[in-house]
């Protein structure tokens, strides 16, 4: 386990006396650049996270988000005693084969930056740039819930929909480093809009959001049967959030139960395809909406067995909730920074 602090300040992590502590001088920092907030660690080669730092994200520009981050790796790198022997970023959108450039991260108003080139020189350190869903990926398949799996696929549920695919125990990237954008594969031609600009998206469907949307919607139309959801928003369909179905479907409510089925259902669906083209050992489901357990995942697995191609016939995937939590975009990164040497 770890201490993190949300000021910036360093903490130290406590002993896990199961393992054997690895000699400083193997450690690599793991960051993960969000758009509110950049979480940095120092992380050993257990895929244990030593040390901890956290900072908002600069609201300005990419030279103003990746001074930021440079600070944050100057200062973990200060703290470690011995040599720190890479750096791994993980950012939230397209980044090219060499794991370089960041062609695009819509969250941070990125295009064309190339991160590796500015964090080299300011920190001195070997750098890799990673999809942060596929740097989730590799640490899930490394230390998480997919260790001893060969070919996993990550999908994180959360707000929209990412994740990222290991085969052959090693990341796909596809021929220009941008392959895994599984949240916008197409579910339903002329759907509802998505945040990228093109229509039925997946992640308009299986998401937090589309669950929320689900919830609300269903309210709306049959308030005598949502009692406990609308208690526990304020009163009216439009005040109900994602902690609130959860909550709700708990205590039994019909609604929010529905909505779970619902989603669920649509989830499924999408690693059907997914199994179609992939043939993955597992699936590794995390994000926010995994908190849920088997309220999405049974429904989720149920259209999975009924829509895989070759039915019976053939292997299933496992579905697997993630183990790692946050930490996941860290701890993947900075791996990703020790085997790319």
């Amino acid at each position: 386990m770890h201490k993190e602090s949300d000021t910036g300040v360093l903490t130290d992590a406590s002993t896990d006396s199961s393992r054997e502590p690895e000699s400083v001088s193997g450690v690599t920092i793991g960051v993960d650049v969000g758009g509110t907030k950049i979480a940095a660690g120092v992380v050993d080669g257990h895929g244990t996270i030593l040390r901890t730092a956290r900072r908002p994200t600069p609201r300005h520009d990419s030279s103003a988000v990746l001074a930021e981050v440079a600070d944050v790796v100057n200062e973990l790198q200060a703290g470690v005693d011995g040599t720190v022997i890479g750096v791994g970023v993980g950012v939230a959108g397209g980044v090219d084969q060499s794991r370089s450039l960041v062609y695009f991260a819509p969250n941070l108003a990125w295009t064309h930056v190339p991160v590796r080139t500015v964090l080299e020189a300011a920190t001195g350190l070997a750098c890799v740039v990673e999809n942060d869903g596929a740097a989730a990926a590799w640490a899930e398949t490394r230390f998480g819930a997919g260790v001893g799996l060969e070919h996993v696929v990550m999908v994180t549920v959360g707000t929209g929909i990412g994740g990222g695919i290991v085969v052959d125990g090693r990341v796909l990237r596809g021929a220009h480093g941008v392959a895994a954008e599984i949240g916008h594969l197409n579910a339903v031609p002329n759907g509802r809009l998505c945040g990228c600009g093109r229509t039925g998206c997946w992640e308009q469907y299986a998401s937090g959001n589309a669950l929320v949307r689900e919830a609300r919607e269903l309210a709306a139309e049959r308030r005598p049967e949502a009692t406990v959801l609308l208690e526990l928003g304020d009163g009216t369909p439009e005040g109900v959030q994602g902690a609130h179905i959860t909550d709700a479907a708990r205590r039994g409510d019909p609604i929010a139960i529905e909505a779970f089925a619902n989603v669920g259902g649509w989830l499924g669906r999408g690693l059907a395809n997914l199994t179609a083209i992939v043939d993955p050992d597992a699936f590794v489901i995390g994000g926010g909406v995994s908190d849920a357990g088997d309220l999405i995942l049974a429904s989720a697995q149920q259209t999975l067995s009924q829509s895989i191609f070759g039915g019976t016939n053939r292997p299933h995937p496992a579905l697997l909730l993630a183990k790692l939590g946050n930490d996941a975009g860290i701890v993947g990164a900075a791996d990703l920074a020790r085997v790319s040497r």
